[in-house]
């Protein structure tokens, strides 16, 4: 049976290997901690300030079974920090001057004007207000795997609720919608046109489609997102098929996390797969890397990035889907395909990022020239950056960075 929780005095202590800049010790104190007394196997985490790395330690372990040491080039399935990288592809040609966010996504993808969509702005995409939180009807697995029926299925859709008068996080849908307006532009898969344009350019491990040959560093997810772990966490998680989100309390998270079934986040299959939304491999490095060039006004123009953390939700607006998931008393606010700082990032209000299931968060601090990446294989917190292991360690990297800078 998979273990999916831990003794912390069943198992030997986690090897801790990097290393932390002078002044952010307690950094690397709250990651041996998160081994000791939250039960991580493997995990990383990467801490940037002015573009260098002053925090980059990993430890523990790449399986459950504890056989493979996790080394610093170790890839894992980060879940939907995924949706950050995907998010700065569109941000890329916007800055480029290619992709106009509030052009109609017809005019890039002209089949998607059917059931009424032939409106809908890029913008509302990546804002997830689209009401496109899922295809009609469920797909069967592994479908997900197959682009073009995933698109078709999409545009074909009617919306789940009127355009742009809600906001219902895309869980899954995202990925396609976004990395298909995407590919109409550049003529690049959404996976591509990230190597190409970001991540080897900045020597930055993160695949969304991971190559073959690096299946091996790849760690594998010690418990998984699935209906199982939905029903356990939300009781009365319902079953489908719905026609519309009123049919139950929670059909928008359950359209939004089971219509496009992924299957095991373990197998090749997955992992060579595209799916945007969900299931990027990465290091904590490579995410801190990316993030810390945006942060350092090195990916994008200024006003780029102003916009890309516009607030693009109403004054205490409800996320349709997320609301079940997210903490009693926290409101998601949402940019342009980033999760806006609710204290998760640290002190600047300012900061925006992603998190992940299962536990993983990366984001960027513009203000103070700060990038911060947390990746782990045990299936802990939601997408909402709520866990405890990554809000201990950016308390930590703000103290230390409060105390260097003070």
């Amino acid at each position: 049976m998979e273990r999916t929780s831990l003794e912390p005095d069943s198992v030997e202590p986690a090897t801790v290997n990097g290393h932390c800049a002078p002044g952010f010790e307690g950094v690397r104190t709250t990651f041996e901690r998160n081994f000791r007394d939250h039960g991580d196997v493997g995990a990383a985490v990467t801490v940037t300030v002015d573009g260098e790395a002053v925090v980059d330690l990993w430890g523990g372990h790449a399986d459950g079974a504890r056989t493979r040491a996790w080394k610093r080039d170790t890839l894992v399935n980060v879940y939907s920090t995924t949706k950050g990288m995907t998010a700065l592809c569109a941000h890329l040609l916007v800055d480029r001057g290619e992709l106009d966010l509030d052009a109609p996504v017809a005019r890039y993808w002209p089949e998607f004007a059917q059931a009424g969509k032939q409106d809908i702005p890029v913008r509302w995409l990546l804002s997830h207000r689209a009401g496109l939180i899922a295809p009609r009807e469920r797909l069967a697995f592994p479908r997900a795997y197959d682009w073009d029926d995933v698109c078709a299925a999409l545009a074909a859709a009617r919306p789940w609720w009127e355009p742009g008068t809600a906001q219902g996080y895309h869980a899954m849908a995202f990925g396609y919608l976004v990395g298909e307006v995407v590919r109409r532009i550049s003529g690049q898969s959404l996976g591509a046109f990230l190597r190409s344009e970001i991540t080897e350019p900045l020597g930055a491990q993160v695949f969304i489609g991971t190559p073959t040959e690096e299946h091996a560093r790849c760690a594998d997810m010690v418990g998984q997102l699935n209906e199982a772990r939905l029903a356990e966490r939300l009781p009365g998680f319902p079953k489908p098929p719905f026609t519309a989100l009123s049919d139950h309390p929670l059909a928008a998270v359950a359209l939004a996390l089971t219509y496009i079934p992924t299957g095991d986040v373990n197998s090749a299959a997955y992992r060579s797969a595209e799916i945007p939304a969900g299931n990027a491999h990465a290091t904590a490095h490579g995410l801190a890397t990316v993030y810390g060039a945006l942060a350092r006004g090195k990916l994008v123009r200024p006003r780029t990035l102003e916009a890309m953390r516009r607030p693009q939700s109403l004054p205490g607006e409800r996320d349709l889907a997320l609301d079940a998931l997210a903490p009693a008393g926290t409101q998601i606010r949402w940019g342009l395909g980033y999760m806006l700082n609710q204290g998760q990032a640290g002190p600047n209000p300012l900061a925006f990022g992603h998190g992940g299931a299962g536990g993983s968060y990366a984001f960027a601090d513009p203000e103070n020239h700060v990038s911060f990446a947390y990746t782990m294989n045990k299936f802990g917190g939601d997408t909402t950056g709520d866990d405890p292991r990554n809000r201990g360690l950016v308390t930590a990297a703000y103290e230390a960075l409060g105390r260097t800078r003070g």
